[in-house]
């Protein structure tokens, strides 16, 4: 009997430059895991807040030289095409370098208050934003998927990070129970797409259904539900919405802004890549079930928040609606669309991050006071404070000459283009919905005092992220140019 000679192992070819985005915040969040473990006393805030930002800020440079890359040699793939380099992924790695930054300083300035010590909010937020940035640039669904478990895992920890309100281990219960069930249909999606096409990769998926006909697509039809059922759940669209509200009020508001923002545009990057580049020559069968999607979440998000008297859940129910509004684009499912929904989480997360600033300061030691009440005369009180809310709620309203404003039109002009008048429309209604409760919140702010409240303190590095932005939401509400165009050539590796 002869044994033959065992096949050698082959090694993809990886571009480093495509993958160092993840490194730097992987590496990142290792070192202060060993800083941790190696030194005798607890890590400072300051020493792990530097970390962060000097990995977020190292992103930031990296991404200049992959768009100057991407301009000179055009959009490619690594590591057995299972990571893509392109326009999109670029960009949205940005956006969630300048989330976490912002929401970093966020939270050191609510650490030194609560008097938290120790470098794990960090750690955790590093390692979570790195699942963010991967689902970027997955060009598989398993490499998606790990990189939603990635992201997901840090943020269960975060949510419950708060030892002293048991509404956080709650909140985080109830998320880590949801999110897992979650992640099982994602899964088994993928599986039952793997078994109608052959391949998780998405490009080779693209290729299949583009040059196949598929006699019983069932099966396709099934795990491409599946996968929209687990995308939603993460983007917290109705009626897969329900631990939204909860997890917002129960997390520490830092780690809400900074859910808010990454989670949004790590989810909706991978939603698109899913729907558009791999499933787009099945677009018809997707857009009944994205159709019911946007009528619900915009709908539902934004009536729901009428009714609640917390500043924390109003912004979940708004940031509900604003998935729906985002779904509008990925429903268009054209390059319009795709531009359209970049430049709304490009301009969403720093809006979101710096509202949920305020919303911390405004909270007080313990982080329990965010009742509507509370902002009562704050603009009176501390007027550049109370106009700077003013202005970041006006742009989630989508309020002229902020950046909210062309972020809305710019997905509803895409559905339009596609023939969804009638849904557009049905967006702009629940706008309007939406404005009561923003106008009220902001009248609020210059409402008469019926007590005499006492003034916020301000940090100084939660104020410089109030200041960025606000300064986004207005320079770019009234310029929008550079991040309209921006959007538009960062494009995917396949176009619809």
């Amino acid at each position: 009997m002869t044994v033959s000679a065992s096949a050698p192992i082959v090694i993809p070819s990886i571009h480093y430059l495509a993958i160092l985005p993840v490194i730097i915040l992987f590496g990142a969040s290792l070192l202060l895991v060993f800083l941790t473990a190696m030194v005798r006393t607890k890590i400072t805030q300051v020493a792990a807040t530097a970390v962060t930002c000097a990995a977020s800020l190292a992103v930031l440079v990296v991404t200049y030289f992959q768009w100057r890359c991407i301009d000179k040699s055009g959009a490619s793939t690594t590591i057995a095409h299972a990571i893509v380099l392109d326009g999109f992924s670029v960009v949205a790695t940005g956006v969630i370098a300048v989330s976490l930054l912002l929401a970093t300083l966020v939270a050191h300035d609510w650490a030194v208050r609560e008097r938290v010590q120790g470098a794990e909010y960090q750690i955790l937020a590093l390692a979570a934003s790195a699942g963010a940035v991967l689902m970027t640039q997955a060009n598989d669904l398993i490499v998606i998927f790990l990189g939603l478990e990635i992201l997901s895992l840090g943020l269960y920890v975060l949510v419950a990070f708060d030892r002293h309100r048991k509404t956080s281990a709650e909140a985080a219960l109830k998320y880590f129970l949801l999110g897992g069930f979650a992640s099982a249909i994602f899964i088994y999606g993928a599986a039952l797409v793997y078994g109608a096409t052959g391949t998780t990769n998405l490009t080779t998926i693209a290729y299949f259904l583009a040059s196949n006909v598929v006699l019983h697509p069932g099966l396709l039809y099934a795990g491409g539900a599946l996968l929209i059922v687990g995308f939603a759940f993460k983007v917290a669209a109705v009626p897969f919405h329900l631990w939204s509200p909860d997890v917002y009020e129960g997390a520490p508001t830092p780690v809400t802004g900074f859910m808010a923002s990454i989670v949004k545009v790590g989810a909706f990057a991978a939603f698109v890549r899913v729907v558009i580049s791999a499933l787009g020559t099945q677009m018809e069968t997707w857009r009944p079930i994205l159709w019911a999607l946007v009528l619900l979440t915009t709908v539902v998000g934004a009536s729901l928040a009428l009714l609640q008297r917390n500043a924390k859940r109003i912004l979940a129910y708004s940031s509900i609606n604003h998935a729906g509004f985002i779904l509008l684009g990925i429903w268009a499912g054209t390059v319009r669309g795709v531009a359209g929904t970049l430049f709304y989480v490009i301009t969403y997360a720093p809006t979101v991050v710096a509202t949920f600033a305020i919303v911390t300061l405004v909270g007080g030691l313990g982080d329990e006071n965010h009742s509507i009440d509370a902002y009562r005369g704050l603009a009176r009180r501390q007027p550049w404070l109370g106009a700077s809310m003013a202005v970041l709620l006006l742009s989630q309203l989508g309020a002229p000459l902020t950046t909210g404003f062309y972020a809305k039109y710019s997905v509803l002009a895409a559905a339009i283009d596609q023939g969804g008048s009638a849904l557009a429309l049905i967006a702009l209604l629940s706008a309007a919905i939406a404005a009561f409760f923003y106008l009220r919140w902001a009248m609020t702010l210059y409402a008469d005092e019926t007590v005499e409240a006492a003034r916020v303190v301000v940090p100084r590095a939660t104020g410089l992220v109030v200041g960025v932005g606000v300064a986004m939401t207005l320079v770019f509400g009234v310029w929008p140019g550079p991040l309209a165009t921006l959007a538009q050539h960062a494009t995917l590796l396949f176009n619809p």
